[in-house]
């Protein structure tokens, strides 16, 4: 089984009767997060991917800019940077996307440990029409810090890229986004009010209900060529 899975015996009551089974489950287990050493906070995840986790956290969170080195110890994680300020400066106009290119890059979402338990996010960046970071976990926010954090690790520009995301964009994960300074969100799901404005004021492209051949351009609709 995959790090992000386990079996637990149940019973399963259908139409067709009962029976017993063992159930794919994800795991989650608790993080400490470090920065400089200074105790930043804990994180439920799934565990795996853990220095991008550590890495993207501090990025997404505005902590950091960028990293000297992260090392994960059992289930503590230490990022060393240099502490920044929350980073205002907007991602760029230039990068654009087709609507084809949107459920193209939605579909790569699709997971095999959510088909397998149901029980996980996944987010995915883009850039130039490649597939170059993908996470899965049981917090929608963590696939985002995974996903930022392998683009940190591998010196990938994020400034480029599109980030796609299964769960819903309220205020917090857009914000994620912005500080990681990704010019365009795709969403399978809703955003909220305040995710909205928070995607309008920090100049990021949001797009959601991106499923089934459509999709809804909440904020800077520029970047979606139609």
């Amino acid at each position: 089984m995959e790090m992000n899975i386990c079996q637990y015996p149940a019973i399963r009551v259908n139409n067709c009767g009962i029976s017993e089974i063992d159930d794919n489950i994800s795991v989650e287990e608790l993080f400490r997060i470090y920065l400089n050493d200074e105790f930043i906070e804990e994180l439920t995840a799934s565990p795996s991917q853990l220095e991008a986790l550590g890495a993207g956290h501090i990025v997404c969170e505005g902590l950091a800019g960028s990293l000297s080195g992260v090392h994960v110890s059992g289930t503590s994680i230490d990022i060393y940077a240099e502490p920044c300020g929350k980073i205002k400066t907007p991602p760029p106009r230039y990068v654009t996307v087709k609507k084809e290119d949107v459920f193209h890059i939605m579909n790569a979402t699709n997971s095999e440990t959510w088909r397998k338990t149901g029980g996980v996010h996944c987010s995915v960046l883009f850039s130039d029409g490649k597939l170059v970071a993908g996470s899965e976990d049981v917090g929608r926010h963590n696939t985002v810090d995974k996903v930022v954090g392998l683009a940190v690790l591998n010196n990938i520009d994020l400034s480029y890229c599109v980030l796609a995301c299964t769960g819903r964009q309220p205020a917090t994960m857009v914000f994620k986004a912005a500080n990681a300074r990704i010019p365009i969100v795709i969403a399978r799901s809703a955003s909220t009010d305040k995710g909205i404005r928070m995607a309008d004021q920090a100049g990021v492209t949001l797009v959601c209900f991106a499923r089934e051949r459509r999709f809804t351009v909440y904020t800077h609709p520029d970047r979606i060529l139609i």
